[in-house]
């Protein structure tokens, strides 16, 4: 008496396939079941950053305006 586990998933119903082609079937059919690679996590764009909304002290003292729009 064959149980679940003993019945067999595939099975070719014309044809005679060759091991190969057995092999190469069951392959796919694994690689589909298996799922895939989750997800990359999402990254926040740039312009909506956190970090780039919060504005930095203005420099303070003689040349203060000008250095201003300098890069730090």
């Amino acid at each position: 008496m064959a149980t679940e586990s003993d019945a067999p998933i595939l099975r070719v119903v014309r044809g005679d396939a060759t091991p190969e082609e057995v092999a190469a079937l069951v392959a796919v059919v694994a690689a589909l079941g298996a799922g895939g690679a989750e997800p990359a996590p999402r990254r926040t764009p740039e312009w909506s950053a956190h970090h780039r909304k919060m504005r930095r002290s203005l420099p303070h003292g003689p040349g203060g305006w000008r250095s201003s729009s300098l890069p730090r």
